[in-house]
């Protein structure tokens, strides 16, 4: 259930998002969702593209720095309270989040909404979460959700 993620380090000045999003277009890599953090000096742009080794030998050849990591995808319900309810399964599992970013793909409005978490340990992460009845979402449903 884990899911391959692009983590790109730009440096945070104008002009500098505009590279990897030329890149993978030019490449005809479609980004599916993205976030990004900043600090004074540099960016960290983070991806979820079909593609992710091709897109990452794009990018790597176009001088970005690139790292892989693995995040894993929940279905949260979509209703006032839904989130609370998941993280209290990541409370009760004592999973730290290190950081979350909604999926941008297509959303059923009143069943759930999809969200993206990068925990420190993602295998151990996926058994607790779908013992705990969280749905985790494949790569396959999550591409085919965007139409990908």
């Amino acid at each position: 259930m884990k899911i391959r993620q692009l983590s790109l380090f730009l440096e945070n000045r104008p002009g500098q998002l505009k590279i990897p999003a030329k890149v993978l277009g030019d490449a005809g890599i479609d980004i599916l969702t993205m976030s990004l953090a900043d600090t004074q000096q540099f960016g960290i742009l983070r991806l979820v593209v079909k593609d992710w080794e091709k897109a990452r030998k794009v990018l790597e050849a176009a001088g970005i720095v690139v790292n892989v990591t693995e995040v894993l995808a929940v279905d949260v319900p979509d209703r006032p309270g839904g989130l609370a309810g998941v993280l209290e399964a990541f409370e009760k599992a004592e999973l730290g989040i290190e950081y979350m970013y909604a999926f941008s793909g297509s959303r059923e409005r009143g069943k759930f909404a999809t969200l993206v978490f990068r925990l420190g340990d993602p295998d151990l992460a996926a058994r607790l979460l779908s013992a705990a009845g969280v749905r985790l979402v494949s790569s396959d449903e999550l591409f085919a959700r965007a139409g990908a």
